[in-house]
């Protein structure tokens, strides 16, 4: 799509947004300005992406005011909620004397409720755009690093937990992290992971434009490909979850995999209505994964 976009017609609108339209302008805004710079690190090299990370995602933010990681804090219930429900989910893997690691924290407002709960935290991000201002417990430590390299001794960490993180890595970098992840972790150490499902995707702003992400989602994952890079780093074991008003339940992996596999079998049309409905939304929405090291 070319900067020319008719910003006024619904034409340009894969799935047109549920907003008056005059925000739609400000939508195909923010969708030209991720798309370039999405591409930006799509076409670089190892070696670039090591700055580059951080380069574009501050540059984002700055050209995209209202991006949601910016204006979700200015909604304290709701951004309180949420923080709510992920560390009930946590709760069962923390213990008082555990070490935890956030990657890709946002505004740390999960890590530091964790950190009240722990011996130590870390938040990993590569940019700490958004948590500049923060006021965080004394025993949360806020690292920026090249979005690859956790940093951490090895065998430190206790739980790893990343939601809506993966999705972001360049493909090529992937493995490179998870493996970082794993080292960090101790001999029967959790990495929780929350990642938006590929079947039900594209999940960034691309949606509303694209069968296909093409914004800052560089590869979104299926159960089964999330799984395998899991197990190819070290990983010994990986167990789902799902989630239901807000509570959290075990799901045997193999039904997600099985249904996974059915609806890659079906036509696209067909395959887009299905697993955008409930029960199949419930189940495959959001890949949660719990590998242990």
């Amino acid at each position: 799509m070319e900067k020319t976009l008719a910003t006024n017609s619904f034409e340009v609108f894969r799935k047109v947004p549920d907003v008056p339209p005059e925000e739609l302008p400000r939508i195909v805004d923010h969708y030209l300005i991720e798309k370039d710079l999405a591409a930006r690190l799509r076409h670089s090299t190892r070696r670039e992406r090591t700055v580059l990370y951080s380069t574009v995602y501050n540059e984002l933010f700055r050209r995209v005011p209202d991006h949601p990681q910016l204006t979700l804090k200015e909604d304290p219930t709701q951004r309180q909620a949420t923080v709510g429900r992920q560390l009930k989910f946590l709760s069962r893997f923390l213990k008082k004397q555990s070490v935890y690691l956030e990657i890709g924290p946002g505004d740390c407002a999960l890590a530091a409720r964790v950190a009240l709960r722990v011996d130590k935290a870390y938040g990993y991000d590569v940019t700490d755009e958004l948590t500049q201002d923060l006021d965080r417990p004394d025993n949360l430590e806020v690292i920026v690093g090249d979005g690859v390299n956790i940093g951490l001794d090895p065998d430190s960490v206790d739980v790893a937990f990343s939601n809506q993180l993966m999705e972001h890595l360049h493909p090529e970098d992937a493995l490179d992290q998870v493996r970082s992840i794993f080292r960090a972790l101790k001999t029967g150490g959790v990495y929780v992971c929350l990642t938006p499902n590929r079947l039900t995707g594209p999940h960034d702003v691309s949606y509303y434009f694209d069968v296909e992400a093409t914004g800052f989602h560089l590869r979104e994952y299926t159960h089964a490909e999330l799984k395998a890079l899991f197990l190819g780093a070290g990983f010994r074991r990986v167990s789902s979850y799902v989630e239901g008003k807000g509570y959290y339940f075990r799901c045997p992996l193999g039904v997600k995999l099985l249904t996974e596999h059915l609806a890659w079998k079906m036509g696209p049309k067909l395959r887009e209505a299905l697993v955008n409905r409930r029960p199949l939304r419930s189940l495959l929405n959001m890949v949660i994964l719990v590998a242990r090291k």
